[in-house]
């Protein structure tokens, strides 16, 4: 192991496949690799085990993971996700789920969750974000992203803003494409930029690139622009480490490739590479040495200069730092109540034993890290195990269909079927399904618990909300504060529903 090595070791994060520690990764942790990013296929019964034997091998060692709540989740634990938390509109609620994910985050030993989404949803034909945002308003996307990561970081766990500088006004999936965004600066600057100013403002540890190109400030995508990381630095000041979205993905996988990827964003100014998730089809170790040996050479050759990477590795230090010092803290919100105020129900949506579901969401969202049927099939077959999941529309059987916005395949179900109940987990915007229908703000595990109890015909009555917060003086103040203002509101409409879309 050479000097050299270490120190390209120190700005790599790669994703592994499978649920225990590979050879090639023990070996490169011990030999200074900054960490490595857990997916769904590395998550299960033994995780508190395999990170801890991550941790074993080297002091500082990162473990992270996309942890946004919601529908992007690798613990999938119970908390509604953005769309619905910018739904409700209280920036208390979602500092308290924030500081659960958090909480549940240092329990399984990650360090650093790569969350949240702090992108403007200004584009209702988004394909990757959506209800992954808080919502289509700067301003209400920034207090709710500053609320997201002080909440997460009060519980001991780095919170990472994401996608710099914005990938909410998108129509592609940099998993798939290079997106372009053709804005003037003045708009980007207008509307993209201030969720990720707040939460540089708010203290947060990461901020994560997005794979987009913006003309108006340069012909490089984000990632490996430096005019804009420089943006980043001296306009908004933020002094943590800049990661990079997964360089596996086609936006740059497919145009300049993985290695010549990872030079140019390290060059650009990005401290820490995330190399991508493995189980998309390629193996683990190939892709790692693939990019170490590309920094490698560039650093032999000149290309990459030596300063670059040890500024980059000392701030990723210093990050590790921070994780081993933060106190854990302890957050929680009854998440089931919070997508309960925010779902809109029409119509009758009570649906008989032995029901059928029927998958309309087309496309899945690839961040979501999940295949095969809905959410909201497992949680029906939760309550009654003769539910089945499936094309087709059997008759005499009753009849719910999962959608994520309006199509001609849910057009045609619901003219044969108009009793089909509509469980819509998109993004709502102009378009709602007709009743019978259920509109959730979200696909999360919990969104799908309550399209269950719903469908079931259970209801509760709106109790408010029992917070948790941090301990200490401040989080009793940040109790008693919200308990006045959910007074103050419990005469009038609920919050988010006076309001329609963002």
């Amino acid at each position: 192991m050479t000097s050299d090595e270490m120190l390209v070791n120190g700005v790599l994060l790669p994703g592994f496949t499978g649920t225990g520690v590979p050879g090639w990764l023990a070996r490169a942790a011990d030999e200074g690799l900054a960490g490595a990013c857990l997916f769904a296929g590395n998550v299960g019964p033994g995780l508190p085990a395999l990170t801890a034997a991550l941790h074993e091998h080297r002091a500082g060692f990162l473990v992270a993971s996309d942890e946004e709540g919601g529908s992007v989740t690798r613990l999938d634990g119970p908390w509604p996700g953005a769309a619905a938390l910018g739904r409700l509109d209280d920036e208390a609620v979602t500092a308290a789920v924030a500081a659960a994910i958090g909480a549940r985050c240092r329990d399984a030993g990650i360090d650093l969750a790569l969350a949240p989404v702090a992108d403007v949803n200004a584009e209702p034909d988004n394909p990757v974000i959506g209800i992954r945002s808080f919502g289509a308003c700067p301003e209400l996307v920034s207090r709710h992203t500053a609320a997201f990561v002080r909440g997460m970081q009060g519980a001991g766990t780095a919170a990472t803003a994401k996608h710099f500088p914005g990938h909410g006004c998108t129509t592609t999936d940099s998993h798939l494409a290079l997106p372009v965004v053709d804005d003037d600066a003045t708009t980007v600057r207008a509307r993209d930029l201030p969720p990720f100013a707040a939460a540089v403002a708010a203290g947060v540890r990461c901020v994560l690139t997005a794979h987009v190109r913006f003309p108006a400030f340069d012909e490089r995508p984000a990632t490996m622009s430096p005019p804009l990381l420089a943006l980043l630095r001296r306009e908004l000041g933020f002094d943590g480490v800049v990661i990079s979205d997964a360089v596996d993905m086609a936006a740059v996988a497919a145009t300049v490739g993985m290695g010549p990827g990872a030079i140019a964003a390290v060059a650009a100014g990005v401290d820490l590479v995330c190399t991508g998730n493995p189980q998309n089809g390629y193996d683990d170790e190939t892709a790692y040495r693939a990019v170490r040996d590309a920094l490698l050479a560039a650093l032999a050759d000149g290309t990459l200069p030596r300063e670059r990477l040890a500024e980059a590795g000392h701030r990723v230090a210093q990050l590790a730092a921070w994780v081993a010092a933060a106190p854990t803290g302890r957050g929680g919100v009854d998440g089931a109540q919070v997508v309960r105020r925010v779902s809109e129900v029409r119509g009758d949506v009570r649906v008989g034993p032995g029901a059928h579901v029927v998958d309309l969401r087309n496309a899945r969202n690839i961040a979501d890290g999940r295949s095969g049927e809905p959410r909201v099939a497992e949680a029906l077959r939760r309550r009654d195990p003769a539910v089945t999941a499936g094309a087709g529309t059997p008759a005499g059987r009753p009849l719910v269909v999962v959608v994520r916005g309006p199509s001609p395949a849910f057009d045609d179900l619901r003219a044969a079927r108009p009793d089909a109940v509509a469980v819509h987990v998109g993004l709502p915007g102009a378009w709602r399904p007709a009743a019978p229908s259920v509109t959730l703000w979200g696909d999360g595990r919990v969104h799908a618990e309550v399209a269950a109890q719903l469908l079931a015909g259970i209801d509760w009555p709106d109790q408010g909300f029992r917070l948790v917060f941090p301990g200490g003086p401040q989080g009793r103040l940040r109790i008693r504060a919200h308990r006045r203002r959910y007074e103050r509101r419990a005469e009038g409409a609920r919050p988010g529903r006076e309001r329609r879309d963002r």
